[in-house]
């Protein structure tokens, strides 16, 4: 910032993002009408083909929301309420969950205890083979959300109950309106989107260590368009108050800081080679002994 002050003129609400989570919404409502006279076979096809990109994309533009991206840190709570809104096509819920967990992660990068992004010392042992990570990959989702209650398991607040509750309710009029098929449909995209899919190399893109004394990585391919730029992550942990809209401008303006870091071009081949390595694992993480007051969500 000392070098690039303008980068300042960045840190502001992406107001089209509220339009775009809206368009998405409607897109999983319309789908799910589609598919509910389908038979099982395309409903399984459309899922991982189209349910799964729109569910991942989704969980990025709650990761948004989480750095209230959508009305601005002077409207907090209009970003917890539109991130409930922005989960409900999901079915399971999650974005206030998320969001208190998410800025630990910012906050204390590594910190053992603390940043549930750090995966389990089970995790470690036991997906040690190219067969167990791959196994690993697929249940990436089931890890991510029982791995906060054996690490740092927080009390539950009005919020997350809310964000449950409005969860069950949409949900069971979805049953109700158009049946199990279209259920089947919302939560095996969640599911699949999360696990084996290509958008899915993020999660081992971002912070798992391929090469020494580099922690954090970004990635510069098209899946960025689907996943409003978070492959940017060395610009996103230096500047998580930037929408990810404004990410390849920080970049741009501060090209010398950014431009000679490890990066990654293509996220597949970012899962190919986790499995295939075998020096990579889910160890390969930097992990912290915090020391201080450490202050949590």
């Amino acid at each position: 910032l000392a070098k690039h002050p303008e980068i300042k003129a960045l840190m502001k609400p992406d107001y089209n993002l509220i339009w775009v989570v809206v368009l998405m919404v409607l897109a999983q409502l319309t789908a799910f009408y589609l598919v509910k006279d389908l038979d099982w076979k395309w409903v399984v096809f459309w899922a991982y083909v189209f349910g799964s990109c729109i569910s991942h994309s989704m969980t990025l533009a709650i990761h948004e929301i989480s750095h209230n991206s959508a009305f601005g840190n002077s409207k907090a709570m209009w970003n917890r309420w539109f991130g409930i809104f922005a989960n409900l096509p999901l079915g399971l819920p999650y974005s206030i969950s998320f969001k208190r967990y998410h800025m630990d992660h910012h906050r204390y990068l590594g910190g053992d205890g603390i940043d549930v992004d750090i995966p389990t010392n089970f995790e470690g042992w036991f997906f040690c083979t190219r067969f167990r990570k791959f196994i690993w990959i697929v249940l990436q989702p089931f890890f991510y959300a029982i791995r906060p209650l054996c690490i740092n398991p927080k009390p539950i607040t009005r919020l997350e109950i809310i964000n449950l509750s409005a969860q069950l309710v949409f949900d069971v009029a979805i049953y109700y309106l158009w049946g199990v098929k279209s259920i089947f449909y919302m939560l095996a995209g969640s599911v699949l989107g999360l696990g084996l899919h290509p958008i899915s190399g993020h999660f081992i893109a971002e912070h798992y260590m391929f090469l020494k004394g580099h922690e954090t990585y970004s990635y510069y391919g098209p899946l960025n368009l689907l996943t409003f730029n978070v492959g940017y992550h060395n610009e996103h942990h230096d500047f998580p108050n930037i929408p990810g809209k404004s990410l390849p401008l920080v970049k741009k303006i501060a090209a010398e800081y950014y431009d000679n870091l490890p990066q990654y071009n293509s996220w597949i081949k970012v899962l190919y080679d986790f499995v295939m390595d075998d020096t990579i694992s889910p160890y390969s993480r930097m992990k912290r002994q915090l020391k201080g007051e450490v202050k949590q969500d």
